[in-house]
């Protein structure tokens, strides 16, 4: 099998001819509306679930924010939803005249909330004008005195009858403030004082008090006659206030049953608002205080509460459906809350306190919140897919369920819920919910996963271009010309990890090209250009690079030990990635070996400490079995070999490292040495082929700023599986030195090819006897681990004898 030879500086990076674009700045497609690149996949999944009108069918945006989910998600939202034709309605609670603790949700068509608010304020301020005025007219003081002489003419009457009665009988009738008096006269009309009366016979006085208590009975039964007028005059006074402010209201009314006489519930609440007017006239009649109170005191002026109407929802401006977007989905911003008010020491409330949620504003259109903000307010997630389960809305107060309130609570009607909810989250998050959560496999039947990369074709560059175009011009942001946009399109395929695609993180695109604005308008330039670019890449990794920096200035201390020139036996260069959020680098690091004879086979010293992860423990394994494959078919595997990541005290993890770890193992067994100036990166599989990792790009830079620090020498690099070199996107600076032969990149494909490069012994091919040719690695290899499984067996037939011998003693061995 040939050595592969070093890569040429045409394969490590993609690279864009500004001059083969064909245009000279991304102002020419900034004429049209922008785009949203590729996720085909997602518009398709988004539009159905949005169309679909069943309730249980909604919608579960996956993707990570740097794809600019959130955006994305609701532009498009939002350009669907205005294409829609949708009966849309407002709601209003209103004061429920029968049951005030349970106000009215009542439907209206679009636009009419508003209107019925105006409509109900004018009939107060009408109804406090004209009334007062219906009192003072002619009408209606000519039918009070009348009413009001005939209750003086009929009261006249029992009067005259009760006095001519007194008379009659020798008394005289008088009247007073205090009341009515009989009193026995003499001479006609002239009272008797007690002397008078003092001085008749007691036969006359007996039948003085005899008629006295006659006329007593007689004058009680006129006053309670006198009474029942009075009543009656109040009573008629009343219907006749009654009736005089009918007309009025009625009148002030009628306008208002024709303009909303298609709805019911309307029509039934203006009869009680009539029937409540005309029953609480002298709130209309009063008359305004003489002068200012210091403060406003309860019911020191009549309060029209009663007649006012709360709009919770207004559509009248709403085009399509409405979309409402919450970012702060706590429980009242998503179901509205119940206000109070505090006074005089007291809690207070009443319907106008009643506040819409996101969820009114966005019935019988779309809510969009994101998974992680939903689930991290309490009790927020759980009502919500109660209110979906039972497609209604209720207002309700999570003080009072707990009993935080003791004061009277409002039962406000619920209101019908035909809503479509988008969540925008992580995939992980999704498949937690549905694998954890049975409410949400039923209530959230669509996902619309949001990929991250995309195949670099001319139709996705025309997607590109006209996205980056609108962006540029939404932003206010200087033209890019074209030396800038192939630099674009060069570091979205850093972004992707692939010469071949581009990176749908647009947000990610966006900082960039915020920050080369930046260091154009700095410059002075009209145009940001590819220098402007790569300026805010350098200075963004400039600012992100400190631990790389810290990392390497140890490395180049040697207080990290990593060796870049010379041969060591069972000691490989490994690379490995650290991910610090905004920033990845790749660290290299000293893997050794040790072997010694055993049975324990591969040992992952890593594991035995608790720092392996799962998938690093698996490809130790997979070391052990092509160990077995190769030079075990004839006898057993009879070693024990300790692997190590040198001065590594975090957890490690990934299969990438296996490849390295392999070649170690096997300079260790064969006793060639590796050179130290070449690091290795690659998964390696159990037939011995050399597998695609994660991060390639990184690994090779961090190995390549060490040996550039400590002086390149023409033999270092790095060797990579022959299926990253697609995902290759270095820097320049090492394509220059690939160029001028200072640097060295080799992919491979086989484990072979990497001994190979590593000792510059070749590997050796298995022979028809079995074996492999004697020199090559792999022969040296085959006969090391002969030697082990030799002296194994010779080891085991001496513990044998010596144990046949103790058994032999009589006295089981130990005697004198």
């Amino acid at each position: 099998m040939s050595v592969p030879e070093s890569l040429k500086p045409e394969k490590l990076r993609l690279k864009i001819d500004p001059e083969g674009l064909g245009f000279n700045s991304i102002g020419e497609f900034n004429k049209g509306e922008g785009v949203i690149i590729a996720q085909e996949r997602a518009k398709k999944a988004l539009e159905f679930g949005l169309r679909m009108r069943h309730p249980d069918f909604n919608v579960y945006v996956a993707g990570v924010q740097e794809t600019g989910l959130s955006d994305l998600a609701i532009s498009y939202i939002g350009r669907v939803a205005r294409q829609e034709s949708r009966d849309l309605f407002d709601w209003v609670y209103l004061y429920n005249f029968k049951d005030p603790d349970s106000p009215l949700a009542v439907s209206l068509k679009q636009g009419q909330a508003r209107e019925l608010e105006r409509d109900m304020q004018e009939l107060v301020s009408d109804l406090r004008l004209l009334i007062p005025q219906g009192f003072e007219g002619e009408t209606y003081v000519a039918r009070k005195e009348e009413v009001i002489r005939q209750f003086n003419a009929q009261r006249n009457k029992v009067f005259e009858e009760l006095d001519k009665r007194a008379q009659e009988e020798g008394f005289v009738l008088q009247a007073d403030q205090s009341g009515m008096m009989i009193i026995p006269a003499k001479e006609g009309r002239v009272p008797m004082t007690p002397d008078d009366i003092s001085k008749l016979s007691k036969e006359e006085q007996e039948a003085l008090k005899a008629k006295t208590d006659t006329l007593q009975q007689e004058m009680a039964v006129a006053m309670r006659r006198i009474h029942k007028l009075e009543q009656k005059v109040q009573q008629d006074l009343k219907s006749l206030d009654r009736e005089i402010a009918a007309q009025t209201v009625q009148s002030l009314l009628e306008p208002m049953r024709e303009k909303y006489g298609e709805n019911e519930r309307i029509l039934r609440y203006l009869e009680a608002v009539g029937e409540d007017v005309v029953s609480n006239l002298d709130s209309f009649r009063a008359k305004p205080q003489a002068g200012p109170m210091p403060f406003p005191f309860p019911g020191s002026e009549p309060s029209f509460t009663q007649y006012e109407v709360n709009v919770l929802v207004d559509n009248s401006e709403t085009q399509g459906v409405p979309v409402i977007v919450e970012g702060n989905p706590s429980y009242p911003n998503l179901f509205g809350t119940i206000e109070r008010k505090a006074q005089f020491g007291a809690l207070f409330t009443d319907f106008t306190m009643i506040k819409p949620g996101a969820l009114h504003r966005a019935n019988g259109g779309y809510l969009v919140v994101k998974a992680t903000d939903l689930l991290k307010r309490p009790f927020s997630y759980e009502a919500l897919k109660r209110a979906l389960k039972e497609k209604e809305l209720e207002v309700e107060d999570l003080g009072e369920q707990f009993g935080m309130f003791s004061t009277k609570a409002l039962k406000p009607q619920a209101i019908p819920l035909d809503i479509k909810i988008v969540i925008l989250g992580d995939p992980y998050l999704y498949h937690l919910l549905y694998t954890y959560d049975e409410d949400f496999r039923e209530l959230f039947k669509v996902k619309a996963h949001m990929d991250v990369e995309v195949e670099r074709d001319q139709e996705r560059l025309e997607q590109f271009f006209r996205a980056l175009g609108t962006f540029v011009k939404e932003e206010g942001l200087r033209d890019v010309d074209k030396s800038g946009v192939a630099r674009l399109i060069e570091y979205s395929a850093e972004l992707a990890g692939s010469q071949e695609k581009l990176s749908l993180k647009v947000a990610d695109m966006a900082d960039l090209l915020r920050e080369a604005e930046f260091w154009a308008m700095e410059e002075g330039s009209g145009l940001i250009t590819g220098d402007h670019v790569q300026k805010a890449i350098d200075e963004k990794a400039f600012r992100s690079r400190l631990y790389e920096d810290k990392v390497q200035e140890m490395l180049r201390k040697e207080i990290i030990k990593v060796a870049t020139d010379g041969e060591v036996v069972g000691q490989v260069n490994g690379l490995a990635i650290y991910d610090m959020g905004d920033y990845m680098f790749g660290k290299p690091a000293r893997i050794t070996a040790n072997i010694s004879l055993g049975k324990e086979g591969v040992v992952n010293i890593e594991r035995e400490a608790d720092l392996s992860g799962n998938i690093h423990t698996k490809g130790m394994m997979i070391l052990s079995g092509y160990l077995r494959s190769r030079f075990s078919s004839d006898r057993p595997l009879s070693l024990t070999a300790s692997i190590c990541f040198e001065q590594s005290y975090g957890m490690i993890d990934g299969d990438s490292a296996s490849g390295a770890e392999l070649f170690c193992l096997l300079s260790a067994l064969s006793g060639l040495p590796i050179r130290q100036g070449r690091a290795v990166t690659g998964a390696v599989s159990q037939k011995g082929e050399i597998l695609p990792i994660g991060g390639v790009t990184r690994k090779i830079e961090g190995f390549f700023d060490l040996c550039k620090a400590r002086g390149l020498t023409g033999d270092q690099g790095v060797v990579i599986p022959q299926a990253n070199l697609r995902d290759l996107m270095l820097r320049q600076e090492i394509l220059d030195e690939v160029a001028r032969g200072r640097f060295n990149i080799w992919a491979i494909s086989r484990v072979e090819e990497g001994i190979e490069l590593l000792t510059g012994v070749p590997a050796g091919e298995r022979q028809e006897d079995g074996s492999y040719p004697p020199g090559s690695v792999f022969g040296k290899v085959d006969a090391r681990l002969g030697e082990l499984a030799e002296e194994a067996r010779r080891f085991m037939q001496e513990e044998g004898e010596g144990e046949s011998a103790e058994e032999a003693r009589p006295d089981g061995g130990g005697g004198e």
